[in-house]
């Protein structure tokens, strides 16, 4: 039973994350205020590359754990742009929940009915993709390894 589920966490992890990211991907384009979707704005496309990076990583973890292999100087380069691309996604949710804040300033405007329950799913949307990829964290730390410095910088060559 502990077998399966050290199995299928992963899978669990990786296929909620991708869902994630997909579904911010395409929301990412949409506007709350207009309620369109808009693809000519070139802060819309940041997201996405962002995301790339993310993608990468679910991969080298994927393969690690399934691999059974020990984590290498890419899986931990990898990791550590992470790390900052973990700030961009707070600073994303944070950007929405100003975006959500303001509605009060613009009363005297036409807001969609949809402005609200967007704006909660774009955030519970941002906020699982942050906790989903601490976890991814954790389960590398758990399932894959602790980057042993020593070990690293005798094997530097990591496709041997």
């Amino acid at each position: 039973m502990e077998n399966s589920v050290k199995r299928t966490t992963p899978l669990i992890n990786i296929v909620l994350t991708v869902i994630s990211l997909v579904s911010l991907i395409i929301l990412g384009f949409y506007s709350m205020y207009g309620n369109t979707f808009i693809f000519n704005k070139l802060g819309s496309y940041v997201f996405p590359l962002l995301t790339m990076i993310h993608f990468v990583y679910l991969y080298v973890l994927w393969f690690k754990i399934t691999e059974r292999e020990y984590p290498d100087m890419i899986m931990k380069n990898i990791e550590y742009v992470m790390y900052g691309i973990l700030l961009a996604y707070g600073y994303n949710i944070y950007e929405t929940i100003l975006i959500l804040w303001s509605q009060n300033e613009f009363q005297d405007h036409v807001i969609p009915s949809s402005f609200l329950p967007m704006g909660i799913l774009i955030t519970s949307l941002q906020t699982l993709l942050v906790l989903l990829t601490v976890w991814s964290f954790v389960m590398r730390k758990r399932m894959v390894g602790k980057y042993d410095f020593d070990y690293l910088n005798n094997h530097i060559d990591a496709w041997e």
